[in-house]
């Protein structure tokens, strides 16, 4: 069981360090536009933080080398983002960004290891500490039921990006295997939740992906329908011009003054002259 619990652990580490290093790709267009755009420095501080009481709760968790391990490298990752938006964020944003780091990474992360070292001993060191990180995980887990609320009211799964959903499913499906395994209460819960709000993003989105799709497919329709219709009323509006052009010429023709009896007269009298005066 115990080499077991090891091997999904290993797993955990995998699909933990995919869900981590998915904004590199971010970060290097900010690098390489220098600027962080619209981008938000938030999410990158709160996991940094989130990753760091991890990392800690691995170290006071007896047996606790594959948690160390995958949250070590998610805190030096989020470390290098967090860094990266402070040196390229505006100056407005990175005051902003500032006082977070200031809050969350240096005042919380230092008062939450203090606290646990110089207040707490023995058993209730590692309770106090898991609860903290659980709440945290939690929070991680839930922060996409904007995006979820989002495409429901939009009917559109544009600002959901899947892969990242996917990936945040399988870690909660994983951890949570491993969690059971190893009988770690607080590991367990957190990821519980997030497979249940991973699944829930997935089915959302597979829901709204095909009505997206069948929407798209009925306005191309629609459009051709309005296309052939368009041209079968520009045809018949041709036709009809080209009718009343004819018409017209046929009435002009038709007012035009006819020669008196009289002018008929004296042409046809100065024509019989002219022929007279011919042998």
């Amino acid at each position: 069981m115990a080499s077991f619990s090891f091997i999904i652990g290993i797993i955990g580490n995998v699909i933990s360090l995919l869900v981590f290093s998915s904004p590199i790709g971010t970060f290097r267009r900010v690098v390489k536009k220098k600027s962080t755009e619209n981008y938000k420095g938030l999410p990158y501080i709160t996991t940094l933080l989130s990753t760091s009481l991890w990392c800690f709760y691995g170290l006071l968790k007896p047996g606790g080398l594959l948690v160390v391990t995958v949250n070590g490298a998610g805190a030096f990752l989020q470390f290098i983002y967090v860094t990266l938006f402070l040196i390229y964020a505006p100056k407005d944003k990175k005051v902003k960004a500032m006082k977070l780091v200031a809050i969350f990474n240096v005042g919380f992360l230092g008062l939450v290891i203090a606290v646990a070292f110089l207040a707490i001993h023995g058993n209730v060191r590692l309770t106090f500490v898991g609860i903290i990180c659980a709440g945290l995980t939690i929070g991680m887990y839930a922060s996409p039921l904007s995006a979820m609320r989002n495409v429901v009211r939009t009917k559109s799964v544009e600002y959901m990006p899947f892969f990242l959903s996917f990936f945040l499913f399988l870690n909660g499906g994983v951890w949570s295997a491993y969690a059971v395994l190893v009988k770690d209460f607080y590991i367990g819960v957190p990821n519980a939740i997030g497979f249940v709000l991973g699944s829930a993003q997935l089915i959302i989105y597979g829901f709204y992906k095909s009505s997206s799709e069948k929407s798209s497919e009925a306005r191309e329709e629609e459009g051709s329908a309005h296309l052939v219709k368009g041209a079968i009323e520009m045809r018949d509006f041709d036709e009809a011009e080209e009718a009343q052009i004819k018409n017209r010429r046929l009435n002009k023709g038709r007012s035009l003054p006819k020669p008196s009896v009289s002018r008929q007269y004296s042409i046809h009298k100065i024509v019989k002259a002219l022929s007279l005066d011919h042998p």
